[in-house]
């Protein structure tokens, strides 16, 4: 029975590890949205409305960070608009992994290392993901000839 434990715990991180990985790119249109959400809550919109200021707040800062990335030219602007959405993805990825640490490893510095290194991890990870959406778009003006 502890066999089936340690089996179901290990896919359970692997999962939640797959989950982070593929999330983190969403983490800068996550936070808008809660934050226009609360705001519109916070103004008295009402629960319904918080929730669809807070789609639409999302899905406004997710498109317009793939269209500046699909549209602006110079490396720099491009790495900066990449950093905006991987700086958050940071965030979420060291607190994610301090989570998961916290519970198997008593040490406190242990535990801040292996959470810089989840932050890390996942910071090239939503780095990647970030510049392979912006390259697999089409790019503005350019006609395929097939």
């Amino acid at each position: 029975m502890i066999f089936i434990g340690i089996l179901l715990s290990i896919a359970a991180i692997g999962f939640l590890c797959w989950l982070l990985f593929t999330l983190a790119v969403f983490a800068l249109p996550f936070f808008a949205g809660v934050t226009a959400g609360t705001w519109a809550y916070g103004t008295g919109t009402g629960w319904l409305g918080a929730i669809l200021v807070g789609f639409v707040a999302a899905g406004l800062t997710f498109g317009l960070g793939q269209l500046l990335l699909a549209t602006v030219r110079p490396t720099w602007a491009r790495l900066l608009i990449a950093a905006a959405f991987v700086a958050p993805a940071v965030v979420a990825g060291f607190h994610a992994t301090h989570g998961i640490v916290k519970h198997t490893m008593p040490s406190e510095t242990w535990q801040t290392a292996f959470s810089i290194i989840g932050a890390i991890a996942v910071g090239i990870v939503a780095f990647a993901r970030i510049t392979g959406m912006a390259a697999s778009s089409p790019v503005a003006g350019h006609v395929s000839h097939t």
